[in-house]
């Protein structure tokens, strides 16, 4: 059985005994859409193959779909917050022509080194490999943690999901990309 084979699987087989929420969250630049490096443009959104099954897939077995995203290009100074909130709202609108709705997103402006910015300059808890984003969603939606997923291009993605006891998985296991 292959690793798509497996998920689907153990989705549709998994229950949830408690009346909390289970949710697969999303890391957005190369998990969900095309890695640009440091999207700068609207027109640069290209979801990536295979997202959308996988996502309608998620979403009727019971999964809400969150997306938790690193954004320091802001700390860069690449981009404002008012481009990121503006990127999520139109990468949201393009789901749901799909049928998808992503609850919502959550987003990281800092980076502890490379910021212009005192503002952004700081060592904070959402930045991934950190689980701020995913701890501030479970609070927000009654999430269960250990029900829920985390899906990412990269390991301090699964290291978020990890510490928080999210089954998480390198996206390229599940899409070609």
């Amino acid at each position: 059985m292959n690793s798509k084979e497996s998920l689907t699987l153990n989705v549709s087989l998994e229950s949830v005994s408690s009346d909390m929420n289970k949710a697969a969250f999303f890391d957005r630049d190369g998990t969900l859409i095309e890695d640009v490096n440091y999207l700068s443009n609207i027109d640069q959104i290209k979801i990536l193959p295979g997202i959308v099954k996988l996502c309608l897939d998620l979403q009727k077995n019971g999964y809400m779909i969150m997306v938790v995203t690193n954004q320091s290009g802001v700390a860069r100074g690449y981009y404002d917050e008012k481009f990121v909130e503006e990127a999520n709202i139109y990468l949201g609108d393009l789901f749901e022509k799909y049928g998808v709705f992503i609850n919502k997103f959550y987003y990281c402006p800092h980076h502890p080194v490379s910021a212009i910015s005192s503002k952004y300059n700081k060592k904070c808890c959402c930045r991934k490999p950190e689980p701020g984003m995913l701890l501030q969603a479970a609070e927000e939606f009654d999430i269960d943690l250990s029900k829920s997923l985390m899906f990412g291009d990269k390991e301090t993605d699964l290291m978020a999901g990890n510490a928080v006891g999210c089954k998480s998985f390198y996206i390229q296991d599940f899409i070609e990309k």
